[in-house]
């Protein structure tokens, strides 16, 4: 299955998507804000399939994390989530860089569907 790296500051959240992923058979690395993420990113090399991160996050926040990781890992897709309607404005324009943008709170459902979507696109 695929490398899937979470950034999400809500523990709860993190953990939720990070079981139901790792469920699905994927192998999940999850980080709590756009800078750890960014850390492991560049430890790995970009080696992962799918990036996931929320937008609103303390240290570094999402955009920057999407922004960061598209100049430096340009084939590497990205996902945004977010539960604030003017951080999703903030994704606008990102359309180049960020396959989708999931509104919170979502199901489980819904969350393994936005994932499925975008590693069955592949890379850019």
């Amino acid at each position: 299955m695929a490398r899937i790296l979470i950034a999400e500051d809500e523990e709860s959240v993190r953990a939720l998507v990070t079981r139901a992923l790792s469920q699905d058979g994927h192998e999940v690395i999850a980080t709590a804000d756009g800078a750890e993420a960014l850390e492991v990113l560049n430890r790995e090399a970009g080696r992962f399939d799918l990036l996931l991160t929320d937008i609103k996050m303390p240290v570094m926040d999402g955009i920057a994390l999407a922004l960061a990781t598209a100049r430096d890992y340009p084939a590497l897709p990205i996902l945004l989530m977010t539960g604030y309607a003017d951080q999703r404005e903030r994704a606008v324009g990102l359309e180049a860089l960020v396959r989708d943008v999931i509104a919170k709170p979502f199901t489980l459902a819904e969350i393994r569907f936005a994932v499925a979507a975008v590693l069955a696109q592949g890379k850019r």
